[in-house]
């Protein structure tokens, strides 16, 4: 990471990750500390094997944008894509960068929000239509800020497609420039996933004795 870096994350997985967490740190030590026979090692090989999981799918995912590169920080490995390698930012049921080779890395940070963008679309017609009949001259309901209280002029999108539009600017603008090229790097994340193989062979092993 960078100091030029923008930084995107989910903060609902955020908050479900600490507080999952929190609660996994409760229960296992208890278990560590109060249980008896094979429990603490069986409760330590829970925690190895949960706490990683959580952590790669709730606080760890992150995107980075910055003038040269997109890195992706997915559950389980780190995809660096400079602009110039970029294809497409799609946005369909997830949000997705395509490399020049046809490759798909799904953006976990910036997850879809059907709902959100249904909210977005039925306050875009609220203001459409409140738009339409102040210009007709007709009395509209609304707040100090104008017609529905929105006081963005664009159009009305969820969070997601915003930072979606901001990326994709990015890249229309960064793409060509020299600092932009290079080899797309794939860095598995070991950090979680060796722990996480130790605590499963804990469990089996500890669970098997009984």
């Amino acid at each position: 990471m960078t100091t030029n870096d923008r930084i995107y994350r989910s903060p609902m997985a955020l908050v479900g990750g600490v507080l999952l967490l929190a609660l996994a740190a409760w229960l296992g030590i208890d278990a560590m500390v109060q249980g008896e026979g094979n429990t603490p090692w069986q409760a330590l090989g829970g925690l190895l094997t949960f706490v990683p999981v959580v952590v790669a799918f709730t606080v760890r995912p992150a995107v980075f944008a910055d003038d040269n590169r997109l890195r992706v920080r997915n559950p389980l490995r780190v995809v660096t894509l400079p602009w110039g390698e970029i294809v497409s930012l799609r946005s369909g049921y997830t949000n997705e960068a395509v490399d020049k080779e046809g490759r798909k890395v799904q953006l976990w940070a910036i997850p879809v929000s059907l709902r959100g963008r249904k909210r977005a679309a039925k306050r875009q017609q609220r203001r459409d239509a409140q738009e339409s009949a102040a210009a007709q001259g007709k009395r509209v309901r609304g707040s100090l800020f104008g017609p529905g209280g929105d006081v963005d002029d664009g159009p009305l999108r969820d969070q997601s497609d915003k930072i979606m539009d901001e990326l994709r600017a990015m890249h229309e603008a960064r793409e060509k420039a020299n600092t932009s090229q290079g080899e797309v790097t794939v860095r598995w994340a070991y950090e979680i996933i060796a722990p996480t193989v130790v605590g499963v062979v804990l469990l089996v092993v500890f669970g098997a004795l009984g």
